[in-house]
Formats: C-alpha cells, sequence, structure tokens
C-alpha cells in the first residue's frame, strides 16, 4: 500500500513539474504579449520636443554649476580671511 502511494505521489510530482514548467512558459509569453501591447500605446515625443527639453536641461545645469561654483568661492574666502 505504501508502494502505491508513493508512486502515485512520485507520478503527481512530475506531472506538477511537468505542468509548472509549461505554466511558466505560458506566463512569459503573455509578459511579452502584454508588453508589445504597452509599447505600442507609448507616444514618443517629436524632434523638436527633444531639442527643446535637451537645451533647457543643459541651462538649467550650466545656471546651477555658476551658482554653486560662485557660492563656493565666496564661502572659502570668508573661511580664509577668519583663519
Amino acid at each position: 500500500m505504501a508502494r502505491k502511494k508513493k508512486k502515485s505521489a512520485d507520478k503527481q510530482n512530475a506531472q506538477v513539474q511537468a505542468a509548472g514548467l509549461m505554466g511558466k512558459i505560458k506566463e512569459l509569453r503573455q509578459f511579452f504579449d502584454e508588453s508589445f501591447i504597452e509599447i505600442k500605446k507609448v507616444v514618443w515625443p517629436t524632434k523638436k520636443e527633444t531639442i527643446t527639453t535637451c537645451v533647457a536641461v543643459l541651462v538649467v545645469s550650466v545656471v546651477i554649476a555658476l551658482y554653486l561654483g560662485v557660492v563656493d568661492f565666496a564661502f572659502s574666502k570668508i573661511v580664509e580671511a577668519i583663519l
């Protein structure tokens, strides 16, 4: 009786593993299908919008760099005067 249960359990485990592998493959396929659908919904910026935002980022970066440079220079002069 114990042997029959063991064989039955082994068969069920084998079926679960086979179904598990196929289930994972189906999940992966579904993931890629859904991802493809979502990518088709994306609205990409135009060339003009891309250039405009790039220039804006560069200008803001330069302004902040100059501000931080001036503040750093001022603080270094203050510390130099104190010491």
